[in-house]
């Protein structure tokens, strides 16, 4: 049986992106056995995900973090003798593991300078282009040709009961409607401002009579609480308190989720969520969601160029033109 390794991305987000690269490599191998390297906090991502039958997961920064943890890292990689390496990470260390691991068949982009490293080096497209399509080239110039390329999260029935029992408990009925929002950003310039998500909270809750449920990661807590003072009506705050999983049926069972451009928000879209999404400084060509969700994308030009890495900018002004109202019309739409 032919033994395939696909080395991952580092970002929840991006990991989302390789989905249809796991579904295009299963279609291509019906039988072959199939593993993904992924770092710790990004495996949840590929929990259940049916196009794989191993998830190996690299603490590089844990508990690999020493040189000799990283030589019986190799040696542990080396006895499961994979044939082929999709390394999809564009990094030369990553590149090194296949390498090292006696992969024979290894596939990656030119970048970096990691060509010696690889059996198959592609040279890195000469336009952007949508990560997704970044990373099915790689499959493409093996001859694999993706059918499909919605990203793809999957939860199942135990992730669902454990969300409507969180639900429950945060005082939401079984089949009551209710919106997520979704504030956090892994950087601030991708953030739509607070005082806008409050007041989107309270139209929603007053005009329409929805429950409004906050989610985030545990570092988010804090920007949920500012959130929560500035509105007039109470929201449900469930922020770091849920797996991704949970996160993912919490979202699926909404009827609407507004995040800006995040992990979150792509997972809200893979499992087929109606996702208002607020883009700023971030390119919706480049990153923008792709899935089975309903998806709107709300992004102004206010005459600077994207994508925009510029971290100490000074007014924001991107994410702080896109007005409450302009969400709200949106989000009542998709009800």
């Amino acid at each position: 049986m032919k033994k395939i390794l696909v080395i991952n991305v580092n970002w929840l987000g991006d990991v989302v992106f390789s989905t249809p690269v796991l579904k295009a490599l299963r279609e291509a191998n019906e039988v072959a056995h199939i593993a993904c390297l992924v770092i710790s906090r990004c495996e949840e991502v590929l929990k259940n995900n049916p196009h794989i039958n191993e998830i190996i997961v690299y603490d590089e920064y844990g508990k690999h973090q020493t040189i000799l943890a990283k030589i019986k890292f190799i040696r542990y990689l080396r006895k499961k003798r994979f044939d082929e390496a999709y390394v999809l990470h564009p990094s030369l260390r990553r590149a090194m593991i296949g390498f090292l691991a006696s992969i024979p068949s290894r596939t990656g982009y030119n970048t970096k300078n990691r060509s010696f490293l690889l059996t198959r080096s592609i040279p890195a497209p000469d336009k952007l282009m949508h990560k997704i399509d970044y990373f099915l080239n790689i499959l493409k110039s093996c001859g694999i040709k993706a059918q499909d390329r919605n990203c793809e999260f999957f939860i199942n029935n135990t992730d669902k009961q454990e969300a409507q029992q969180i639900l429950k408990e945060n005082g939401i009925a079984e089949r009551e409607k209710y919106v997520v929002i979704n504030p956090g950003g892994n950087w601030m310039m991708k953030r739509w401002p607070s005082e806008n998500f409050a007041k989107l909270g309270d139209m929603l809750a007053q005009i329409n009579k929805l429950k409004v449920v906050i989610t985030g990661a545990k570092k988010d807590r804090g920007l949920a609480a500012r959130i929560e003072s500035m509105m007039k009506t109470k929201p449900v705050r469930i922020t770091g308190s849920t797996t991704l999983h949970q996160l993912a049926a919490i979202m699926k069972a909404s009827d609407c989720v507004v995040s800006a451009d995040s992990g979150p928000m792509h997972i809200s879209v893979a499992v087929g969520a109606n996702t208002v999404a607020i883009f700023g400084p971030t390119s919706s060509d480049l990153t923008g969601p792709v899935g089975a969700g309903k998806t709107v994308i709300l992004q102004k030009d206010v005459g600077c160029e994207i994508p925009c890495y510029v971290q100490g900018c000074t007014d924001n002004r991107c994410m702080y033109q896109i007005t409450p109202y302009e969400v709200y019309e949106q989000v009542v739409k998709m009800l």
